[in-house]
């Protein structure tokens, strides 16, 4: 990838260069280009003008589809961006869409629920994109022909306009797996028909073929959530009143089609890239992540290509967030549907509040409360399952112990965020590698984390750990944090390693012993005899067989917990943990496969998930 990147980028430059500097500053000028600009910096004028000269050919095209073909100056910027893009002269069009979206009362409604929704129930589909209904899904449009959709929209939306209905008849349905508003007849035929008048103008100008959406018209407000959630999601939903005052706006997107089946991050810091293959990327930046490649991915790192720059490369995942399908569309053009009865329609009986920027309604709020209410159960003991802290790994890549290892094999904290020695062990320190440490922001992470336990008066009654040497380690440190190292015992339980499918090495790590840990000052209950003796641990199991042993393990630790007590089970595994150990309790099912590794690929370090289990 490396080399055909530096091709590309050698052919690019090559055609750059083909211009003299004053040609070029002639057609940055002559492209609107203020005049002052050219003098204030050469440097500046050379790299704008390489970028508009570009503008000439396909780039062109490509750049002014790809930012909605607004400003010249947005062209070259993102031109500018990509120039390091292997796929820039790749013919790749985009794909584009028609919604309606609404305005006004309704949208800030809405925007609620979506809010509420995702706090209460967890994300689902629909949280990806915002309120809307589909009139035309996706379709493809050669870059030099997107002009002639923009002119389609602004024809068929003034032949309807009259005609267009002054409101809108939603109607509320709700299934195990679907929840939102059905368009009510007559309105979903004047909609239809707007649709169908688009699709076939715009195949017949812009010689693409569009497929209008002529089946029960939707706005939908769940899709593909846990059917437990079902009567929640329906009584936040009748929070909204679908009658309220509401400006609909037919809008035209597009998207990347390479990308339409990848997860989208955010990145939350600046990652300076260490090796060749890693990612540069700057905090906002979004990043496309097929979850199909990262199976053979290191743990704590994915493989991604960069909305900005269209490079692709390696970068911490936990420098990342999970972000919305639609955040990385455009918006080409719209148009609105202004109607007479609603010019007048200002809302002395709609009162809006505005509570942080985001327009705020107090009736919501409190239905919203209730079904809060309605929730609070109590219940007694507690499980509590934790990913370990950071591990070392995660921050310096696998080749970290290299970094930290003199010529004689001894160690030494080459930064700070290494820790400051390594324990003993019996066998070669090599083995670090496949059992790493924590970090030394993994250890404060792990103290922090007692510590709030502590603060919130948190009884832990007992603590099991995977063999694993970073999980035993945050173990020890929230015990400290929660000032119970010298009263709580650790019990290593190897059931709770990790599905072993994701071990880079393929084999099973060589742990550290009992008996090696206790020399090292970690509070071990040696006496303790796992549910699940580490030579059954299989390398490369099957999902179907992590699940299995999770849900074992699990349940006989529940077991042979006295339930007397009202203390918390503190349980500190891994990423895949998180799921895993919490869903049998409650009566869950696994997730299927594929699901379970984009649910784990978003708990960060020290992630956590409670649980309460209800009297015997």
């Amino acid at each position: 990838m490396a080399v055909a990147e530096t091709q590309l980028y050698a052919k690019v430059s090559n055609k750059r260069r083909s211009k003299s500097t004053s040609a070029l500053l002639e057609s940055l000028l002559a492209k609107g280009f203020p005049a002052h600009i050219a003098p204030a910096s050469s440097w500046l004028c050379t790299e704008l003008a390489m970028a508009v000269d570009l503008l000439y050919g396909q780039e062109r095209q490509k750049a002014l589809a790809a930012t909605g073909q607004k400003t010249i100056e947005d062209a070259a910027k993102w031109l500018h961006s990509h120039c390091n893009d292997p796929s820039l002269d790749d013919p790749i069009p985009q794909e584009y869409a028609l919604y309606l979206c609404p305005t006004g009362h309704l949208h800030n409604h809405l925007q609620e629920f979506w809010k509420e929704s995702k706090r209460q129930c967890g994300k689902n589909r629909a949280h990806e994109v915002f309120p809307h209904i589909t009139l035309c899904d996706f379709f493809t449009c050669e870059d030099q022909k997107v002009e002639l959709l923009y002119d389609t929209l602004k024809r068929i939306g003034d032949s309807f306009s009259q005609s267009f209905p002054t409101s809108i008849s939603l109607s509320l349905h709700s299934s195990t797996s679907y929840l939102g508003f059905f368009i009510g007849d007559s309105h979903a035929n004047i909609l239809k028909e707007f649709a169908l008048a688009f699709s076939s103008e715009a195949a017949a100008l812009a010689d693409c073929h569009v497929k209008p959406c002529l089946k029960q018209l939707h706005l939908t407000l769940a899709h593909k959530f846990y059917p437990h959630h079902q009567k929640t999601l329906e009584q936040l939903a009748k929070c909204i009143n679908p009658e309220e005052t509401c400006q609909w706006v037919a809008a035209l997107y597009s998207r990347d089609m390479r990308f339409v089946h990848y997860q989208t991050l955010r990145a939350l810091f600046q990652y300076k890239p260490q090796n060749i293959d890693e990612l540069m990327i700057n905090a906002g930046d979004l990043i496309y992540v097929d979850p199909r490649q990262q199976s053979d991915v290191s743990e704590g790192w994915v493989i991604g290509t960069s909305h900005r720059t269209g490079c692709r490369g390696f970068l911490p995942e936990n420098y990342t967030e999970r972000a919305n399908e639609s955040d990385t569309w455009v918006k080409h053009r719209e148009y609105v549907f202004v109607t007479a009865s609603r010019l007048f329609t200002q809302s002395e009986n709609e009162p809006n509040v505005k509570l942080n920027g985001e327009v705020h309604n107090p009736n919501v709020s409190r239905s919203v409360t209730n079904v809060l209410s309605l929730q609070n159960v109590t219940l007694r003991r507690g499980v509590l399952v934790m990913r370990h802290g950071e591990r070392v790994d995660q921050v310096f890549g696998k080749s970290w112990l290299q970094q930290c290892l003199t010529a004689d094999g001894k160690y030494y904290r080459a930064d700070l965020n290494f820790p400051s020695t390594l324990p003993k062990r019996k066998d070669s320190v090599k083995h670090f590698e496949c059992d790493p440490p924590l970090s030394c922001c993994g250890i404060f992470q792990s103290k922090l984390i007692g510590e709030a336990l502590l603060d919130q008066e948190v009884t832990v009654s007992y603590v099991y750990s995977s063999p694993a040497l970073r999980c035993v380690q945050t173990a020890q440190h929230i015990l400290q944090g929660l000032k119970l190292d010298q009263k709580v015992k650790i019990r290593v339980e190897p059931g709770l390693f990790e599905w072993t499918k994701w071990e880079a090495s393929r084999v099973i790590p060589n742990f550290m012993t009992l008996t090696e840990l206790a020399e090292a000052s970690y509070t071990i209950d040696t006496s303790y005899r796992g549910n699940f003796p580490l030579s059954s641990l299989v390398p490369s199991e099957s999902y179907e067989e992590y699940v299995s042993r999770s849900s074992a393990v699990i349940k006989q630790i529940i077991t042979a917990c006295p339930s007397k007590g009202k203390g918390v089970i503190l349980i500190v595994g891994h990423g895949s943990s998180l799921a895993s150990f919490t869903r049998p309790l409650i009566g869950l099912p696994a997730r299927d496969s594929s699901d379970f590794a984009q649910a784990v690929r978003k708990g960060p370090s020290a992630a956590a998930v409670s649980c309460w289990l209800p009297p015997d």
